[in-house]
């Protein structure tokens, strides 16, 4: 599926400084079912409170229960279950046991995600940012997709970031086998990867009314994503200042919690968006497409405090996105 036709701005009416609960103002989802991964903290607890605000039954899905239920207290309507990203087995289960109760998935929010993490890698011997923000994420898709199929017209959004640019998909060597490792590298590769499974999901879902999608949410220190970078690297980012406090500046891409779900709130909601499956998204907009800088330019553009915007072409590439969806089937087959 080639989405470079539309991958352009919509025209949505909405800026980098409206939250979640904006956008799903006056919509109504009652009756529908959401999945939220890591729908428990930072992004996608805000993701969660605007689409129950909107009416919708949540399902939360998280490695420790008891951390969730305390976590998502005072939002009725949410449902709390077991689910490890990083453990097939426990992906299988959770996916059973929805598939099992016959309820339709309308809208899966594949939200966690982890960042800065030195080479680790999962009892499979897969690098880790790949394993959890992508690869975990494919296969619970994968095993959901009675589900979305039951739903009549679903949608799943996969949360990428501006940080695709720091590497296409290396197929040679995807867990760092052979190359030296960088974080940057291993993050920016797991982003790019969730870009092009929202196309492969369009692609293959067109028969059943499933959507992908995927979103740069925008950089939120606020949250739990990246408990190993250290103050001082999130004040030479900008993303806090002298005093330790978060910078909050959403039009050059720093945000609340409640800013950094709308997006993907906008993508899992808006009616406008039907029929434009594969896009990325970001500041409660579907991006431009951009040319790639060269390494020197986008360092300075980082330095100078500011967030690149836009989507490069080797995230929306049809042809890896089909040779990324063929790897990972056999990377998480039974």
């Amino acid at each position: 599926m080639d989405t470079h036709h539309i991958q352009h701005p919509i025209g949505s009416g909405f800026t980098a400084a409206n939250t979640a609960l904006d956008v799903v103002e006056g919509i109504d989802l009652s009756g529908k079912v959401a999945i939220v991964t890591g729908g428990h903290s930072g992004v996608g607890l805000e993701t969660t409170r605007a689409l129950r605000s909107a009416g919708a039954h949540v399902i939360v899905p998280v490695r420790d229960p008891a951390k969730g239920r305390s976590r998502v207290a005072g939002i009725d309507g949410v449902e709390i279950d077991q689910l490890d990203l990083t453990d097939p087995t426990s992906i299988d289960a959770f996916a059973a046991r929805f598939v099992e109760s016959g309820r339709p998935v309308h809208i899966l929010v594949n939200s966690a995600g982890i960042m800065g993490v030195p080479l680790t890698r999962d009892d499979r011997g897969y690098e880790l940012h790949f394993a959890t923000n992508y690869l975990g994420h494919f296969q619970l898709t994968g095993r959901l997709w009675p589900a979305l199929q039951a739903a009549e017209g679903a949608r799943v959004v996969n949360v990428s970031a501006w940080a695709h640019r720091m590497s296409p998909i290396v197929f040679d060597d995807l867990m760092f086998d052979h190359r030296d490792y960088q974080w940057w590298q291993g993050y920016g590769q797991s982003k790019t990867a969730n870009i092009l499974h929202g196309i492969g999901i369009t692609a293959r879902g067109a028969d059943d009314g499933i959507e992908g999608f995927s979103v740069h949410p925008g950089s939120i220190v606020t949250t739990d994503l990246s408990p190993w970078t250290t103050p001082e690297i999130r004040r030479a980012a900008g993303l806090i200042d002298a005093n330790g406090s978060p910078v909050i500046d959403p039009e050059h891409g720093k945000k609340t919690a409640e800013q950094g779900a709308s997006t993907q709130t906008w993508l899992a909601t808006s009616p406008r968006l039907a029929g434009l499956g594969g896009v990325y998204a970001e500041n409660n907009e579907i991006s431009p497409l951009v040319e790639l800088p060269a390494p020197a330019a986008l360092q300075a553009l980082i330095a100078a405090g500011e967030t690149p915007v836009g989507v490069v072409p080797h995230a929306i590439d049809p042809v890896a996105a089909d040779r990324l969806w063929d790897v990972s089937e056999r990377l998480t087959a039974r």
